[in-house]
């Protein structure tokens, strides 16, 4: 396997991209509400989703970048196959039934365990030096996250929910993970370009998108919004451009200034801003006790990005 990119040089500008990216994601868990609730089931929505993000992909490459589509070669063969098959459509896949069967609050919180695999992984596999202010960071914003999503709220679990909700944690573990790995001659478009083209195929042959016929409907706005109507089609293409194509374009460029620890744990601003898009867009009642975590979920990401990376030799020794 290839490995990962060299030290980043320019951190700022994957905090940008990471940032816009968990605005976009927490954005969309709103719009996303406006196709579904036109009558579009889960699974024909996952395939509009990805392969409309394909669509838009090959038009970017067409227009800016032709050598894009250049067929992968070598150790970037499996390295696409598993960001399509892993981060895209199971991520998509495992996380849709998670939260068809199990409280959003659990679903997300679940599946953000994600960045705390990411650590696990880099620690104890690669046996590379960890902040020391990372566990406690990662804590800090797995309880802040507990606190936004309420779970002591009647909470249900369902095992086949909890062990896909487990799942969607590890692939999305495992697209920042590989994400980071050194591409050689491949650039940012043209691995994200292939990985969802191995996405879209799979997807298609559960549910082809083509089935999606009530996307030709019209559609609430929902929430503060439902005095206002638009053709379901039109919210299901702000799915697949912001919501898609755009945020998981941006976590990848920025996994090419960061290393992957960083770029998950922000990441985990995602659900904590889903909660103020409830609140501002469908008038969703936001507790005391979820702005507190809202605050600690902030709190344990400045944790983490504050704490300076330890040399190898202060660190005990890794068990074999």
């Amino acid at each position: 396997m290839s490995t990962p990119s060299p030290a980043p040089t320019r951190p700022w500008i994957g905090y940008a991209f990471v940032l816009t990216a968990a605005v976009l994601f927490a954005v969309n868990a709103g719009m996303s509400r406006v196709p579904l609730r036109s009558g579009t089931d889960i699974e024909t929505f996952t395939a509009v989703r990805v392969t409309g993000a394909l669509l838009v992909l090959v038009l970017i490459a067409l227009l800016t970048e032709r050598t894009a589509f250049r067929l992968p070669r070598g150790r970037q063969v499996p390295l696409v196959i598993g960001l399509g098959l892993v981060g895209v459509a199971g991520l998509q896949g495992f996380y849709n039934v998670a939260i068809d069967r199990l409280p959003l609050s659990i679903a997300l919180l679940v599946e953000y365990l994600g960045p705390v695999w990411v650590v696990l992984w880099v620690r104890f596999v690669r046996r590379e030096p960890v902040q020391p202010r990372m566990w406690p960071a990662l804590g800090l914003a797995l309880v802040g996250l507990a606190l936004v999503g309420r779970i002591w709220s009647g909470v249900a679990f369902d095992g086949i929910g909890l062990l896909a909700a487990l799942a969607a944690g590890l692939c999305f573990a495992a697209y920042f993970l590989l994400g980071e790995h050194d591409t050689g001659s491949m650039t940012p478009l043209a691995v994200i370009l292939w990985a969802f083209l191995v996405a879209t195929v799979v997807l298609n042959v559960v549910q082809p998108f083509w089935t999606a016929d009530q996307l030709g409907s019209t559609a609430s706005m929902l929430g503060r919004l439902d005095h206002l109507s638009v053709p379901a089609w039109v919210a299901m293409t702000s799915v697949v451009v912001l919501g898609t194509t755009a945020p998981f374009f941006l976590l990848l460029l920025a996994l090419r200034h960061l290393p992957a620890m960083t770029v998950s744990v922000v990441a985990m601003l995602e659900p904590a801003g889903a909660v103020v898009v409830g609140w501002l867009w469908f008038a969703e009642s936001l507790a005391p006790v979820q702005v507190l975590g809202v605050l600690l979920v902030l709190g344990g990401i400045v944790l983490a990005q504050t704490s300076r990376r330890v040399a190898v030799e202060t660190l005990p020794p890794t068990p074999v």
